[in-house]
């Protein structure tokens, strides 16, 4: 979608022209050409505040789902300015808050993951157990779908395994102190739900603040599908012809309009 006007100033300029053409205009097609710049701003300013994303893997379940759409606000986190910051609702990132981030390997691709450390949290993982700041964590969202301890994965910090990124390597070697990873400045600890199953922080590093886009707050629709159909960001054609066929038999209505809250924790 194209760059939203920087500032006020930049709105006016885009909206003169078009009084000016508009005066010249009269009858139906004066009032077409209202309305259809009416909804190009009105597109515009939604995208701003709110966007759908879709959930393309199972790393979050039973939180969210594979297949289901939400609706990320993309305002509560919004740097806040010395006015704005009064007016409206923003907000910092909490523990527990689900967020909707670019991936720090790839800045073209969105994840989803909730938010276990802030800047200054100790972490540190034992036997599947997460301990912030000393205090193991009471998470009633998390899941564990294997019976068995993984070193890397389950005895976090450790010596990084295979799947480690370069960014998690260099976290280990930076940010840990006395066993435990320290979160520093402007930067996340981000772990998916379904902790045997998640690619997240303990495999690529810290969530710069910078790259978080918002947090989910609405699943509109829920549809049963796999990750090889909606991971690559094309349109399946066969995924499609399942929705024609299948609409009413794979959505989960008992997920429709269901809110998506954060669980504070710490």
């Amino acid at each position: 979608m194209g760059r939203l006007p920087a500032c006020p100033g930049e709105c006016v300029n885009l909206i003169q022209p078009y009084r000016k053409l508009r005066s010249l205009k009269s009858g139906p097609r004066g009032f077409i050409a209202d309305w259809a710049v009416t909804i190009v701003f009105l597109l515009f300013g939604i995208s701003a505040i709110a966007q759908p994303f879709v959930i393309p893997s199972p790393s979050m379940e039973d939180t969210l789902l594979t297949g289901d759409h939400v609706l990320v606000d993309k305002m509560v986190y919004a740097p806040h300015g010395a006015l704005s910051g009064h007016l409206l609702p923003y907000e910092p990132v909490h523990r527990g808050d689900v967020i909707v981030f670019r991936y720090p390997i790839d800045i073209t691709q969105n994840y989803v993951k909730r938010c276990i450390g802030v800047p200054g949290d100790h972490i540190r993982i034992v036997n599947k157990e997460v301990y912030l700041n000393g205090k193991k964590l009471d998470e009633p969202y998390a899941i564990h779908r294997t019976g068995y301890i993984l070193p890397y994965r389950d005895n976090f910090p450790g010596q990084p395994d295979m799947q480690a990124y370069p960014p998690a390597v260099q976290m280990l070697q930076n940010n840990v102190v006395d066993g435990e990873v320290v979160v520093p400045p402007d930067n996340y600890f981000a772990m998916g739900d379904n902790r045997d199953n998640s690619l997240d922080s303990r495999y690529w590093g810290f969530v710069p603040r910078a790259n978080i886009v918002g947090t989910p707050f609405l699943i509109w629709w829920s549809y049963e599908a796999s990750t090889e159909e909606l991971a690559s960001g094309n349109i399946d054609i066969g995924h499609i012809v399942d929705i024609v066929l299948h609409f009413f038999t794979k959505t989960r209505w008992d997920r429709t309009f269901k809110l998506v809250r954060r669980y504070p924790i710490g």
